[in-house]
């Protein structure tokens, strides 16, 4: 009888031995699974988002992507702005300033017919949303050189004293199409 009660012992060892590496084996498939879900979603992020920004350079033309809600009031902006002179982005100058050049009828010297809605709320909802907010102490820029985000754009840059819009075109030469990412090659 102590050679079955023996057997027996051993064979719950034994299962225990079983059980205590199975249980040492589902840590390291649970692993292997975490493993290759992240390989697998990290792939298709990296798919996803390589195929925004495989789109060229060339066609996006301007500083930002604009999306889709806002490209008619930049359409707008660049119709209305470029029969005079260069359509600056709108991250050049704060919110405030475009708010005011909007609203003004007086425009650097000259006298315009200001916008009317809805073409004027399309206009102001794009600069808003791709302009930048102003310091409460900071005075109104209504002109580029004395605006801190265009020098902040613009770092390390040897600008022309005064800075005027007609300039951009001698680093910016696709400017006048509002294509500011293709600068000219220093030489």
């Amino acid at each position: 009888m102590s050679n079955l009660v023996k057997h027996k012992s051993r064979d719950r060892e034994k299962g225990r031995f079983y059980s205590d590496r199975k249980l040492k084996r589902q840590p390291f498939g649970l692993l292997l699974v975490v493993l290759v879900w992240s390989l697998a979603m990290g792939w298709l992020l990296s798919s996803a988002t390589s195929a925004i920004s495989a789109t060229p350079t060339s066609e996006i033309g301007t500083v930002d992507i604009v999306p889709a809600q806002y490209q008619l009031g930049q359409q707008l902006y660049v119709e209305n702005c470029s029969t005079c002179h260069i359509a600056l982005p709108p991250a050049v100058l704060p919110s405030q300033t475009w708010k005011n050049l909007l609203q003004d009828s007086q425009h650097y010297g000259a006298q315009l017919q200001p916008l009317v809605d809805p073409p004027r709320v399309l206009v102001w909802k794009y600069l808003s949303t791709f302009s930048r907010t102003q310091l409460k102490e900071e005075e109104t820029p209504y002109r580029v050189n004395n605006s801190r985000y265009f020098k902040a754009l613009h770092p390390k840059v040897k600008l022309p004293r005064p800075v005027q819009i007609g300039s951009c075109v001698s680093c910016h030469p696709s400017a006048s199409e509002f294509n500011f990412r293709r600068i000219k090659e220093e030489g």
